[in-house]
């Protein structure tokens, strides 16, 4: 009796660890794992096109995690996509004219924003507005436009 009350507690131990577990990786996946926001000053974007970036995607210079994307927006004047990131304040050098640009970790993988920083002796700092953009490459729209001028060229050679 008392050895079959060890074994119950053991499993149930093993039960609770186990969707611990699942639990983190769960929040990883989701980018969920900071649960407050984070020290830093927050910096803004115009792009004619996102794409599938979603608020808390990750913002990068030279493939180091500087930053997360914090809000998105959309401006009625422009017609622009307007983001809002939050960038860590252990990176408060990047200079005045840094580039903003969207890419897709692998084929089907998230989105992110990286930065490439200029040559300006002035920083980013809080409220600053990076005005250099490259919109996110939409790969439907890439592929109607190869599909769209083979087409033409096979309506050529005829």
């Amino acid at each position: 009796m008392h050895n079959s009350k060890a074994l119950e507690i053991i499993v149930g131990l093993f039960v609770v660890l186990g969707l611990a577990a699942l639990f983190m990786l769960a929040m990883k996946v989701s980018n969920l794992t900071t649960f407050a926001g984070e020290d830093g000053y927050e910096v803004t974007a115009r792009f004619e096109n996102i794409g599938g970036l979603k608020v808390r995607s990750p913002v990068t210079v030279a493939g180091v995690r500087v930053g997360r994307v914090s809000a998105i927006g959309f401006d009625n004047k422009t017609f622009e996509a307007v983001i809002t990131m939050t960038i860590s304040k252990d990176y408060d050098v990047l200079p005045t004219d840094t580039s903003a640009s969207i890419f897709t970790s692998g084929l089907l993988g998230e989105q992110y924003v990286s930065l490439e920083p200029g040559g300006s002796e002035k920083s980013l700092n809080q409220g600053s507005e990076i005005r250099l953009t490259q919109s996110a490459i939409v790969l439907e729209q890439v592929i109607g436009q190869f599909l769209y001028s083979q087409a033409e060229s096979a309506g050529e050679s005829r």
